[in-house]
């Protein structure tokens, strides 16, 4: 796992030089000015829910003792549920809005891999839905999850002594999933659904160590334009490897 987690790191430097050597900078910024957009749209309403989110919590403590303690662990706790709630909705909205241009990418990378540099599916209505389709199913499982475990890692972390390592595992279960999201890019065109959540899992290193850089990079504005499209080429380019392997 460790290999895997290593391997998902450096493959970024893998997908810059394969951008540059294709020239396919143009793949990579046009998807970078959508992220921003769906970005201020998604983080703007988050924040306008905080205040009632906050408010929420804070009415579910019905005594007067302790009452200033009480409203500002609601407003820390409230805070910190619109930060994650409203980045794992952008992660995903992202990544289903975007399926069908980060899977002509992604397919774009493999046949350019395997020698083929002019491969590449056009971009038709019928893959377009197909691709919305799949991108929205594995969004809906992903979000699921990835909000109940956070929830829960969060009230974990209202425990002093768990605070430190509940944040770490937030960072690595936000980081796993988005890996997940940039793999199955590849893994449409060879595995059905079941068999593409199979295969992530037994790679789940890879999954991790593309998302930690997918999310640092999220956290940069500038890296924040080239998040998606280089975690594509990144996950395309190590999981191509693994499926020959397959």
């Amino acid at each position: 796992m460790i290999k895997d987690f290593l391997d998902g790191i450096s493959s970024y430097p893998a997908a810059i030089r394969h951008v540059s050597r294709f020239r396919m900078w143009g793949y990579i910024i046009l998807p970078g000015v959508f992220c921003v957009l769906i970005g201020m749209a998604v983080f703007g309403a988050a924040w306008g829910f905080s205040d009632e989110i906050g408010g929420l919590i804070d009415d579910l403590w019905r005594w007067d003792w302790g009452r200033g303690v009480a409203e500002t662990v609601a407003q820390v706790f409230g805070g910190l549920l619109v930060l994650f709630a409203g980045l794992i909705i952008f992660k995903q909205l992202i990544m289903v809005l975007l399926a069908p241009f980060m899977s002509i990418l992604s397919e774009k990378v493999e046949n350019q891999l395997a020698g083929n540099s002019n491969g590449g599916t056009k971009l038709s209505l019928r893959q377009v839905i197909s691709d919305i389709l799949r991108g929205l199913r594995i969004a809906l499982r992903n979000i699921l999850r990835e909000l109940l475990l956070t929830l829960f890692l969060l009230v974990l972390g209202l425990i002093p002594v768990f605070s430190i390592f509940t944040t770490a595992l937030i960072f690595l279960l936000q980081a796993y999933y988005v890996g997940f999201g940039n793999m199955d890019y590849t893994l449409e065109r060879h595995f059905r659904y079941r068999d593409s959540v199979r295969f992530v899992k037994q790679n789940r290193g890879l999954a991790i160590g593309n998302g930690v850089v997918f999310l640092l990079m999220l956290f940069s504005f500038v890296g924040f334009l080239f998040a998606l499209p280089l975690g594509t080429v990144a996950a395309t380019i190590e999981t191509s490897k693994r499926l020959d392997r397959h």
